[in-house]
């Protein structure tokens, strides 16, 4: 248990580390790669470079201290931090590491007004923190390894099928190599592929969303290629496009992720998505709709058909099952589009337009897709009343939802 001294110290001394936080948080980095350059194998270097990684770890420092009198506000957050660890790999040994460079940049960064009561503090916050992700993470280990076709660390599948979904999003339908069963999961959560970038001679980790329901034997992701614009290319989405092909074999980690709906609920759920951020939508609807009671209504943004992924597939669900209904936005449909009757409106989402149809008695809402969409979504949502509680949404990579 922390002190109230220690907490006051801490507390005290956020401001200050708020304002320093880029500058310490990529001193870490810096630090943290060159005494342990294996670890590059672990980070996203994309969102090194881009300085993402950088400005999300400062926010995450800065909002502990904040709320350190109660942590507990902050377990959705931690929930959600530690489902990623367990999706990368990360273990007990990783947070002295950690921990020790972390606490010398702070040092090294603000010179002489670090005084050692303030490392001392920060270093029994920063304890308190990692006993808690350990702890949490441990318990997501021991589930995942508990389940039958359950397994912990990298386990090799074979791709099986690699099917075209849209101009940029492919998926791909991967077995385990070993033939045995695969852990069952909760829809709408991911898993973590590993492979090797030449590029950057390192192996790099991403996460991608399940994208079809649990079968027992095959997964299934589907894979936006990041091809650049305003950022670099995907260096692991293009590598999947382009050169990982059927037969091939790479490396998964189990499923993980708190972003996922009740299976066994009745209540109606909301899906609000933009672009990619449809993959685990797929999931959870083709679950839920299987249940008559439950109401389901997905709302889809995209710029138009060419990239709208499994469009046919979710027109015909929509003509299928009474329980569910379709609500599609392009922002830049074709003439094709609007001679098709491709979409229902045109323009970026805008649910305050269709609140009649999605305002649902004890709904739930998830959202998913770019930053700025969700972001979009989520303050819609709260404009319509709709309680914090029953809002969710998912973050690939660093998390910058939160101002």
């Amino acid at each position: 248990m922390l002190t109230q001294k220690t907490k006051d110290i801490v507390k005290a001394t956020a401001p200050v580390l708020a304002d320093h936080g880029y500058d310490i948080i990529t001193h870490f980095y810096k630090r943290l790669f060159e005494a342990h350059p294996e670890l590059k194998n672990v980070f996203n270097m994309a969102h090194q470079e881009q300085g993402q990684q950088q400005q999300a770890l400062a926010r995450a420092v800065y909002a502990y201290a904040e709320n350190i009198e109660d942590p507990s506000s902050l377990m959705a957050v931690l929930k959600n931090i530690a489902n990623k660890h367990a999706s990368l790999g990360v273990r007990p040994e990783h947070y002295p590491i950690v921990g020790e460079h972390l606490l010398a940049a702070i040092k090294e960064v603000l010179g002489a007004a670090a005084t050692d009561d303030i490392i001392s503090a920060w270093a029994q916050a920063y304890g308190n923190l990692a006993d808690v992700l350990m702890g949490m993470e441990s318990q997501l280990y021991e589930s995942s390894a508990g389940q039958p076709g359950g397994w912990t660390g990298w386990r090799s599948f074979v791709v099986r099928e690699k099917r075209p979904e849209s101009s940029v999003i492919t998926s791909f339908i991967l077995e385990p190599v070993d033939g045995k069963p695969v852990v069952n999961f909760e829809p709408g959560q991911y898993i973590s592929v590993a492979v090797e970038v030449p590029a950057l001679g390192l192996q790099q980790i991403r996460q991608y969303s399940l994208s079809d329901t649990p079968n027992g034997h095959s997964y299934r992701i589907s894979v936006k290629r990041e091809s650049g614009g305003p950022n670099p290319p995907g260096y692991v989405s293009c590598l999947l496009h382009d050169h990982v092909n059927v037969g091939d074999e790479i490396k998964l980690a189990a499923p993980y992720g708190s972003f996922h709906i009740d299976v066994d609920a009745k209540t109606p759920i909301v899906l609000i998505s933009g672009g990619v951020g449809l993959t685990p939508m797929i999931s959870m609807l083709k679950q839920a709709i299987q249940d008559p009671q439950r109401r389901v209504v997905f709302v889809h943004g995209a710029r138009n058909s060419g990239v709208h992924a499994m469009r046919d597939r979710l027109r015909e669900a929509a003509r299928t099952y009474a329980n569910f209904s379709l609500i599609v936005f392009y922002d830049d449909p074709l003439p094709q589009d609007v001679e098709g009757r491709e979409f229902d409106h045109a323009g970026l989402v805008d649910i305050k337009a269709i609140k009649n149809a999605i305002l649902l008695p004890e709904a739930d809402y998830y959202i998913c897709g770019p930053i700025p969409f969700m972001r979009m979504q989520h303050d819609a949502l709260k404009e319509l009343g709709v309680r914090e509680a029953r809002i969710h949404y998912e973050v690939f990579g660093p998390d910058l939802f939160a101002e």
